[in-house]
């Protein structure tokens, strides 16, 4: 997602989708901590609502690139707000997958608080990182996407690519 909206609206418009995405793996690797897994846990439908909700929202959202055209990306779309992006963790199942396995077994034997802090800000600075690459490639694949056929085929391959992940949520 970060890779497109850095080529469809440039590295600057992107920096809070960019900075949202850190943050909000951050305060869900810190929730897990502090509880939710065991929510999860007792719960299994939540488990599989969270799944469909999240396998629906990322077809959804494959939708939205494939049927993007290069005037609408440029008039009238715009990419995620920091708020819509921190909240775009919560149904993203990459992001709980890691953040329960973490919080279940990778604990240093921290009070419960040092350990929420200890795993958002892992999460944060890890994710910031990989965060600005993808950014900063989708903006410096932006001058070759200027052409039609290379902009349909670009938006293309993220839709499918993103549209296939919501599979691997079951899995």
């Amino acid at each position: 997602m970060l890779t497109t909206s850095g080529a469809r609206f440039g590295f600057r418009a992107t920096l809070p989708h960019l900075m949202g995405v850190p943050i909000g793996t951050g305060l869900l690797a810190a929730a897990s901590v502090l509880g939710v897994q065991s929510i999860l846990f007792a719960l299994p439908v939540m488990e599989f609502t969270i799944k469909l909700i999240s396998a629906l929202w990322i077809l959804w959202l494959a939708w939205k690139l494939i049927n993007a055209s290069r005037a609408k990306a440029q008039n009238t779309d715009r990419p995620f707000t920091f708020f819509q992006a921190v909240l775009f963790q919560v149904v993203n199942p990459k992001v709980w997958a890691v953040a329960l396995a973490a919080s279940a077994g990778f604990s240093i034997e921290l009070n419960i608080w040092a350990e929420a802090a200890r795993l958002f800000l892992g999460f944060s600075l890890i994710n910031l990182f990989v965060c600005l690459f993808w950014t900063t490639a989708g903006h410096l694949l932006a001058g070759y996407l200027q052409r039609p056929v290379i902009w349909r085929t670009f938006m293309t391959v993220m839709a499918a690519m993103m549209a296939s992940s919501a599979a691997l949520i079951f899995i």
